[in-house]
């Protein structure tokens, strides 16, 4: 919402000079932000876990979807980067390849990029072949003896290339993946919060019928505060909270954060920042594409709202 919002500065200054505790204090600021927050989301994404970032997110994520499946195995896509922590370079393709390699708990399947990928825009179905790519990775893991926990998922794939997954895709997913007795996860940390424009959450560019088990938040969430969230169902909380051990975090959710995530939802309502969005992504792809024209290393540009992402290339053809 911008460098050193004044609402936002304000927000944070009023309530530090009252108080800011750890969370073991109940605090109204908790439960109003919980309840504004889930007003952007579907119903059945109703209860919310804050933390202090989108790393802790995704760990919390990773978490109550094994606890509810009772099955470890992750599946994400090549490219992917999912945080800082241990158990997120485990299943960030873009880090572990570097590091200490593939863990056999990991799986990954291919982005869905039909612009370099291997089903491209002239394949006469590349949603299902997609899928189906999820589909055979599950097989292959089950004949290794191996359970699906999750498919962790960025909604906009970022550092894979600004990919713009075809609508119908996240569908025909969670089928083969909801069947192995998995959950799906959609990773909101850089896209969410309207920056897609059309709508709030990158996950519903998919189509109203899709809605993720679990959400993560980070990022813009709190405009450079620490602040991320973690939503998710009835049914997978009370999964996690069946073990007797509580999730506990120190300031995740404190009063300050909450009161700085109310005026970021504020600011982001009054301003008009999703329709911004869209308006200024828009102008911005016309003129790229103008561009693209004039220019043949450009070779795709691709986005919605302020996603977007211009491929250069040495080879047309190629």
């Amino acid at each position: 919402v911008g460098h050193c919002h004044p609402d936002i500065v304000k927000a944070a200054h009023e309530q530090n000079q009252l108080l800011n505790t750890n969370s073991r204090y109940l605090h109204d600021n908790l439960v109003d932000y919980a309840e504004r927050l889930s007003k952007t989301l579907p119903e059945k994404l109703c209860i919310f876990y804050f933390l202090n970032s989108g790393s802790e997110a995704n760990d919390l994520a990773l978490r109550l979807a094994r606890q509810y499946t009772k099955h470890e195995d992750v599946i994400v896509l090549d490219h992917a980067y999912h945080g800082h922590l241990t158990s997120l370079i485990d299943i960030s393709p873009y880090k572990f390849r570097n590091l200490e390699g593939q863990k056999e708990w990991v799986h990954v399947a291919p982005v869905p990029d039909t612009y370099r990928g291997i089903y491209r825009e002239d394949h006469e179905d590349a949603v299902t072949a997609y899928a189906d790519e999820v589909k055979d990775t599950i097989e292959h893991a089950h004949r290794r003896g191996r359970k699906i926990a999750a498919f962790f998922v960025e909604s906009l794939p970022s550092v894979g290339g600004q990919i713009i997954p075809p609508a119908g895709y996240f569908q025909k997913v969670a089928e083969h993946v909801h069947k192995a007795g998995g959950v799906f996860i959609a990773d909101e940390i850089q896209v969410g919060f309207g920056r897609v424009g059309k709508h709030f959450w990158a996950f519903q560019l998919q189509g109203e019928d899709f809605i993720p088990d679990i959400v993560t938040m980070g990022k813009p969430i709190g405009n450079g505060h620490p602040l991320a969230c973690v939503a998710t169902t009835k049914e997978i909380a009370e999964a996690f909270a069946a073990t007797g051990v509580e999730y506990f975090n120190t300031f995740g959710g404190n009063p300050v954060s909450c009161a700085i995530g109310l005026a970021v939802l504020d600011v982001i309502e009054k301003e008009h920042l999703q329709a911004h969005a869209t308006e200024v992504g828009n102008f911005l792809m016309k003129i790229l594409k103008e561009q693209q024209v004039k220019h043949p290393i450009i070779g795709d540009i691709r986005g919605c709202g302020l996603f977007i992402g211009v491929d250069l290339i040495k080879d047309q053809a190629e």
